[in-house]
């Protein structure tokens, strides 16, 4: 099975890992020759597995809160997550798919499932940021977030992470100048906004961490604030490497880990946030239900730590789905 790169660049564009680009050949080297599958092979065979089950998940999360549960201001963040993760997985696995198959896929079909993986990973960041954000502002200064917080503000930053990412990712598109000044701008907007995002979902999560710590003493954290913490964990863990390897590797030409790990690591990250969902909502309770039941009782929980009184799932039905 080769997986060896076309030489082909994309003139007018950024190059893309997986396409024309040097990086990826190297991947092949370790290779045999009698054709045995080496670990790159079984992390890629494992990681279009993982695929298929992830969009299921996803996919479940999105018709649940898209058609049968009222969504609340949390949800809506949710549902935007879900929808980013079941993308990048799509985009992922045709790359891939394409990789197998000797590359079936002509220059443009490259290029747009390229933007779309990376456009669907900054928009799932940039959720991440802001539900974490948010929740920390919340548990600090929950009168405050009771009585002032905007009715549609969650929809309205949905839809502000989208067209933001989508502009940034069009950017290096739209730019006439040449092409290594236009390869620096795109890289430092790159580089300033993955750390920029990293930093602020670290920040408010360990803030929102020692908060739940403190207030664990006094009653049993909320399921939502364990959700939100989960869900983090796991993107710093195998989100962030695929954003590390675009940053460093990639655009550095700076060979840190190969890019089957860190590809791996993004199938498991767009995969596991429904079953941190599911399992959320299922704990304590060991009765058989709907999964609607299941999701509904894990977004709808927002007692916040320091009020001391519970909102049931409350919605907005002109937030639209973004």
């Amino acid at each position: 099975m080769e997986r060896g790169t076309p030489n082909m660049t994309v003139s007018s564009t950024p190059e893309y890992p997986g396409y024309g680009s040097d990086n990826s050949t190297d991947y092949s080297e370790n290779e045999s020759s009698s054709g045995s599958l080496d670990f790159d092979d079984w992390l890629n065979i494992l990681s279009l597995l993982i695929a298929p089950f992830g969009l299921m998940g996803n996919g479940a999360v999105l018709w649940l809160l898209g058609f049968r549960i009222r969504r609340n201001h949390f949800s809506i963040y949710i549902l935007n997550l879900a929808g980013a993760d079941a993308l990048f997985l799509c985009g992922s696995f045709l790359i891939s798919i394409g990789r197998i198959f000797s590359y079936i896929f002509d220059e443009l079909i490259w290029i747009i499932l390229s933007c779309l993986t990376y456009m669907t990973y900054t928009v799932g960041l940039s959720l991440l940021a802001a539900i974490s954000t948010e929740r920390c502002l919340s548990a600090l200064f929950p009168i405050w977030y009771r009585c002032h917080r905007p009715k549609h503000v969650s929809a309205a930053v949905c839809a502000g992470l989208w067209a933001l990412a989508g502009v940034f990712w069009l950017l290096p598109f739209a730019i006439r100048e040449s092409e290594s000044l236009r390869r620096f701008n795109f890289f430092i907007i790159l580089g300033a906004w993955l750390l920029l995002l990293t930093c602020v979902m670290g920040v408010s999560s360990l803030t929102l961490l020692l908060r739940v710590q403190c207030s664990s003493r006094r009653r049993r954290p909320p399921r939502l604030y364990l959700l939100i913490l989960l869900t983090v964990l796991v993107f710093l863990l195998c989100g962030v490497p695929w954003g590390f390897w675009i940053f460093v590797d990639f655009h550095l030409k700076i060979r840190v880990t190969p890019y089957w790990s860190c590809e791996f690591l993004s199938y498991v990250n767009s995969s596991v946030n429904p079953l941190i969902y599911f399992f959320v909502g299922r704990l304590g309770n060991r009765r058989r239900e709907p999964l609607r039941m299941v999701l509904q009782r894990a977004l709808g929980d927002e007692q916040e730590l320091g009020g001391g009184t519970t909102n049931t799932p409350q919605t907005s039905s002109t937030e639209a789905i973004l």
